[in-house]
């Protein structure tokens, strides 16, 4: 198994497509990250100095910090599952499962191992993340004089929970991968419900109370459970009562989507005759 392993991150780490995307996740994150702590980092210190400071959404200036250290995974989550799920359909692409296939003729052992492997990575990704968010948020924040909280232990909380919730994404993109094996139709499906389709549904489901909570079942909300802290749970406060899963349960919703994908993919694509 381990050799297994070995050799999924070989294919992975042997391609440029890894630290590109890194590199993206890197940037964007720490881009929004700074931006938000600059703008509400600015909105409390006016708020402290002056009682009042211009109209804003309403979020709780006391997790400020947490907030923005959330970036991390609130808009950095589709690298992840965007890595995972390229990871897999470039097997069926360029066909380099029939030699693993040949080598390893346990194909459940080989999907494992690729699992396994996304699990380092995504344990990479959130890392990187939170290097960008907490690195870059934290000192916008002390730019702006607020103070950026590295000793609040729910920072550190926050940190472990983004992590592992960037290994449950490139779990699911594992198990996407293999249930969609197209990578051109791989990609526009993970763009487009990341992107346009959930949030849409976010956005909907919040009118209701009944819709609200169906929508807490939804990949992005439990991801926002999970890690504790979002900006946007923060900014739906702002129109309709939040409701949200417990963090574990957040945690229990990802690890359920990811255990039926790669099911549902290795029951089907991944058990079919390849050349």
């Amino acid at each position: 198994m381990i050799g297994a392993v070995r050799a999924e991150l070989a294919k992975v780490f042997t391609v440029r497509l890894w630290w590109i995307l890194l590199l993206v996740l890197f940037a964007y994150v720490a881009v929004v990250a700074g931006a938000l702590a600059g703008v509400f980092g600015t909105i409390a210190g006016d708020i402290q100095d002056n009682g009042q400071g211009p109209q804003a959404p309403p979020v709780d200036l006391g997790d400020v910090h947490l907030i923005v250290y959330s970036t991390a995974t609130a808009i950095g989550y589709v690298f992840p599952v965007l890595l995972g799920a390229l990871a897999t359909t470039s097997e069926f692409r360029y066909q380099t499962l029939t030699p693993t296939f040949l080598a390893d003729p346990r194909r459940g052992r080989v999907l494992a191992a690729k699992l396994v492997a996304m699990v380092v990575v995504g344990a990479l990704y959130g890392v990187v993340s939170l290097v960008a968010s907490i690195g870059v948020g934290a000192a916008v924040l002390e730019a702006v004089g607020q103070d950026s909280r590295l000793d609040d232990s729910n920072t550190w909380v926050l940190a472990a929970r983004v992590i592992l919730a960037m290994v449950l994404w490139a779990v699911i993109g594992v198990g996407l991968g293999s249930i969609v094996p197209n990578q051109v139709a791989v990609i526009v499906i993970v763009l487009a419900f990341t992107q346009f389709v959930e949030p849409l549904l976010r956005s909907v489901s919040s009118i209701w109370e009944w819709t609200a909570r169906v929508g807490q079942f939804l990949p992005g909300s439990a991801s926002d459970a999970l890690v504790g802290w979002s900006v946007f749970t923060s900014l739906g406060a702002a129109t309709t009562e939040v409701v949200e899963l417990e963090w574990w349960q957040g945690g229990l919703v990802l690890l359920g989507i990811a255990a039926v994908a790669a099911g549902i993919g290795y029951l089907t694509t991944w058990k079919r005759d390849v050349t």
